[in-house]
């Protein structure tokens, strides 16, 4: 089986890709990276290229041979990450989220909300890391 996970070199993709590798090693599931697009405030709306992916990858200790890689820069995040998932027949999805103030806590951005509703696996959600957060939107 292979896990999904929705990535964006943000504090919330790194924290997502973080977690997909932990899933991974304990379950020895493969990865399927989804570098979706996202706003870098220096080069406007773009997407991860397959070598940004994999030099994130090998910092992180993960063997590149395992991990399949999409890029897509099409505009529906969402569609994009369920369109991987149903591709790979994922046995679980993860998504970063970033961190919101009290008051929004309840309500999930719109590719998360499409992903979450439409998943036909198991989703799992983490927060951003604070630490590392550039303040880019997915």
């Amino acid at each position: 089986m292979t896990i999904v996970v929705g990535y964006s070199p943000s504090g919330q993709g790194r924290a997502a890709l973080r977690a997909a590798m932990r899933y991974a090693a304990r379950h020895a599931e493969g990865i399927a990276v989804a570098s979706h697009q996202y706003h870098d405030p220096e080069r406007g709306a773009t997407a991860a290229t397959e070598d940004e992916v994999r030099a994130e990858l090998e910092r992180a200790g993960v063997q590149c041979g395992d991990v399949t890689i999409r890029t897509s820069a099409e505009r529906d995040v969402g569609e994009f990450l369920l369109s991987v998932v149903d591709e790979v027949e994922a046995s679980l999805i993860v998504i970063g989220l970033r961190r919101k103030p009290p008051i929004g806590k309840l309500n999930l951005g719109a590719s998360a909300r499409r992903v979450v509703l439409g998943a036909p696996c198991p989703v799992l959600a983490v927060k951003d890391d604070p630490l590392t957060s550039a303040n880019t939107r997915v």
